[in-house]
């Protein structure tokens, strides 16, 4: 049986600050992270995928949280084809243009070049502390299964190396009839780890719940199934609470995904208020009542 971590994606949103779930002498980003990595091992970063990190901001990281913490990186959008604000990238790697999205296409080769270069510089000091789990490249719902786009895949692995990336799928045609065995053999084949979701059914985004490890490390991401999935507000996106007996149908299936792995990461991305930090809580309960069986 591998080890099973378990956390959020994030844990700095404004709704769960104003929850409680943070005691009031956690009233500094510091306490706050502090007090977050006593409860959980591991934490995804999901601003990351809005607006590049900086290398100072990763080495507070690495500085704030003990020994065997552990912090994965969502991609930044541009690295995964989703229009990306003109505003979010390196100020003196925007490209003169009116348009408030850009797309990797929109940037000069160098320019292109010099963005993964930074990002995956950015994470520099959590490599060097051993902190730095994987990046998450969540590619967008155009992104299906051809030829192309798994040679994208192999390329991102190879950009990020030693950097180990792990990939989301939002389109099903990765799953649709003999094409899952396809897509979980590629990854296989390649050692590269595939991410697991359990998400709203019936939207262009929507991939089935898949569990599979195809290397020695899984990961599963809870999104909830809000019934306003394809909201612009966040909040009503993500604002999903699991039942305990929903969580309770999934632990069994997380214990099997850990007996084929060395580590299972599994991430609540419900954040709303406190919802992803109690349902995470549940959920470590739930696996050690099913470890004690």
């Amino acid at each position: 049986m591998g080890t099973i971590q378990i956390g959020t994606a994030s844990w700095t949103d404004r709704t769960l600050l104003a929850s409680g779930w943070y005691p009031a002498s956690a009233d500094t980003p510091e306490k706050r992270l502090a007090h977050y990595a006593g409860k959980f091992p591991v934490v995804e970063v999901d601003s990351t995928y809005y607006g590049p990190p900086a290398e100072q901001t990763s080495r507070l990281w690495a500085q704030r949280t003990p020994a065997g913490f552990t912090f994965n990186i969502k991609a930044f959008s541009l690295l995964t084809g989703h229009p990306t604000k003109v505003s979010a990238i390196y100020k003196d790697l925007r490209p003169e243009t009116d348009k408030k999205n850009i797309y990797p296409g929109d940037l000069p080769s160098r320019a292109y070049e010099e963005v993964w270069t930074r990002f995956l510089s950015a994470l520099d000091p959590l490599a060097e502390a051993g902190k730095l789990g994987a990046v998450l490249f969540q590619f967008p719902p155009w992104f299906g299964i051809r030829k192309s786009n798994k040679e994208y895949i192999l390329e991102i692995a190879a950009r990020c190396r030693p950097i180990r990336p792990v990939f989301e799928f939002r389109n099903a045609s990765w799953f649709s009839g003999a094409n899952q065995n396809e897509t979980l053999d590629f990854l296989r084949a390649h050692k590269l780890a595939f991410v697991g979701v359990d998400m709203p059914q019936g939207h262009k985004s929507s991939v089935p719940p898949v569990l599979a490890a195809t290397a020695d490390l899984a990961v599963v991401r809870f999104h909830g199934h809000s019934d306003k999935w394809t909201s612009k507000d966040i909040h009503e996106k993500f604002g999903y609470e699991y039942s305990r007996k929903e969580l309770a149908d999934w632990a069994p299936r997380l214990k099997s995904l850990a007996a084929e792995a060395d580590t299972t990461q599994v991430f609540m991305n419900n954040c709303y208020s406190d919802y992803a930090q109690r349902n995470a809580t549940e959920l470590i309960e739930l696996l050690e009542s099913v470890e004690g069986d």
